[in-house]
């Protein structure tokens, strides 16, 4: 019985073993990058508190090796944020370039002007550029 169990446990494991897969299914992600934003569609510039509205960036990407990673949103004064996009990049080869648009839900807890600024890039003197946007909660 014991030299039954041992061949049974010898086999699984040597089945185990030979059936790990080390290839690589699809392309990997090399890298993720901040990205400038060209425009933004903000729904309507006055809100209620508590309410919920979609704010939407449109930021180029390479089609096929480029995608929307995610935001920095940053809360930088009480009623102020800036919002950067990140992107990824992949092994895969890149296409054409290409408008795609992410979305933000604010979601405000206090009424005032909010003031955003969305990251467009640097200067030439290698300063942040921003696109000023404000919305007023009551």
């Amino acid at each position: 019985m014991k030299t039954i169990f041992k061949s049974i446990f010898a086999a699984v494991l040597l089945f185990g073993l030979a059936s790990c897969n080390d290839r690589l299914e699809g392309d990997e992600i090399t890298s993720t990058e901040p990205l400038k934003i060209d425009s933004v569609k903000i729904a309507q510039d006055t809100m209620d508190i508590y309410s919920t509205q979609t704010i939407k960036t449109y930021s180029q990407f390479s089609t096929q090796c480029e995608g929307f990673y995610g935001y920095d949103y940053q809360h930088t004064a009480p009623l102020e944020r800036k919002v950067i996009t990140y992107k990824f990049k992949t092994s895969a080869s890149c296409g054409e370039m290409a408008t795609r648009t992410s979305q933000i839900n604010f979601r405000p807890q206090e009424t005032g002007t909010y003031l955003f600024k969305f990251w467009t890039g640097k200067d030439a003197a290698g300063a942040n550029t921003w696109i000023e946007r404000t919305i007023v909660v009551e």
